[in-house]
């Protein structure tokens, strides 16, 4: 095998790949990573058996040439010094070449390294999932699906389900659902999916935040197989592949209100920016519980308070209040997490009660929403 390729082409493949990549994994040839060139590029490969990621290089592209002299071949390099190598090349071009002993040289400029391989034969063999129940989407909006609903997976392994979060599929709606039990966070959006329904999948948080590293935020489109035990995500230079999740996700959709008692609309970034300061008090209690009262005149007060550091009141102006007078504990964590993830200037938020879920969603009716469990504070 040998073949010279853009140094740069080289770094970006590599940074994606190691994602995959686990120094504590049980199988040892899983700590390298698989270099596989043929004639019309190379394909880098990564695997630590909950998630593989693949990530091609064409030899040309738009009339530029990223690698050249390809000889086909394979090798799996050990991912643990590679990437540093290759980052640190002198030039804008590296050779690399594999003999038959599975020895590996690198050079570039006037540096050469020598690296012991491993025989590429060893390497597992990715399933590949070529399924009728595949749609596409942009991968700008699935980054920001990802970034909507991820966020609210458990981090507990007590219910190994909620680490993961829910994809359903039905009637050409997608919709993203995550939980930890003590908040939901749930986005739907169009899909054109003729033929195309599931319910129970559940993809590992871990593996979506990789994901979501890796996309381009770029409206081209990413193709989704969904198989019993693995999802694969495919743009034209990456491919994805999960594990999913065994079990029953809990039935949701029970958990959100129908009626509220109080609503108020507010500005996004105020509202965050107050529960921000005086979450900086209540640091000590449990959560970082704060607490909103609502008050005369189209306002609400934040406070927060710890017995032993101080208490902190401001006044937040909201755009509209209807229904009754409220006063509601929650942990200021999970509030600025739902209003980030949100992403728009003003939100709408609904009541039910002192001590019932509510929930936030973007003022407009943007199909986001997330719903919080208030806490006791008495």
């Amino acid at each position: 095998m040998k073949f010279i390729i853009q140094r740069d082409q080289l770094i970006a493949s590599v940074q994606d790949v190691m994602k995959a990549i686990s120094s504590r994994t049980v199988i040892p040839i899983l700590s390298g990573m698989k270099i596989e060139a043929k004639p019309d590029g190379i394909t880098l490969t990564g695997s630590d058996s909950d998630i593989s990621i693949e990530s091609y290089i064409p030899a040309e592209e738009n009339e530029m040439v990223h690698i050249e002299q390809i000889e086909p071949g394979s090798i799996v390099l050990q991912a643990k010094y590679f990437p540093d190598i290759v980052r640190k090349l002198p030039e804008k071009t590296v050779e690399i070449e594999a003999d038959d002993q599975s020895q590996i040289t690198i050079r570039s400029g006037k540096a050469k390294f020598s690296l012991n391989g491993l025989d590429a034969e060893e390497y597992p063999q990715l399933p590949r999932l070529q399924t009728e129940d595949s749609f596409e989407m942009p991968g700008d909006l699935l980054k920001s699906m990802i970034k909507q609903t991820g966020f609210a997976v458990s981090t507990m392994e007590t219910r190994p389900i909620l680490t993961g979060v829910h994809l359903k599929l039905d009637d050409n709606k997608l919709t993203f659902t995550a939980t930890d039990s003590h908040r939901l966070a749930s986005r739907e959006v169009p899909v054109e999916a003729e033929n195309t329904s599931f319910t129970g999948v559940v993809v590992p948080g871990k593996s979506l935040s990789e994901l979501n590293k890796i996309l381009a935020d770029t409206e081209d489109k990413v193709e989704i197989n969904v198989t019993n035990n693995q999802i694969l995500f495919r743009t034209k230079r990456i491919q994805f592949l999960s594990r999913l999740l065994d079990g029953n996700y809990p039935e949701t959709s029970r958990l959100i209100p129908e009626q509220s008692k109080t609503v108020l609309h507010v500005k996004t970034k105020e509202l965050l920016s107050t529960i921000d300061r005086a979450s900086l008090l209540a640091k000590d209690e449990r959560n970082n519980v704060v607490r909103l009262t609502t008050q005369e005149n189209q306002v609400v007060e934040i406070t927060g308070n710890s017995p032993e550091v101080g208490t902190v009141t401001e006044d937040v102006a909201i755009s509209s209040l209807e229904g009754e007078d409220l006063k509601i504990s929650f942990s200021s964590k999970y509030m600025m997490d739902a209003l980030r993830a949100i992403e728009y200037d003003e939100v709408k938020i609904d009541f039910t009660g002192a001590m019932r879920p509510f929930i936030i969603r973007p003022a407009d009716g943007d199909p986001v929403l997330q719903l919080i469990l208030p806490v006791r504070t008495y």
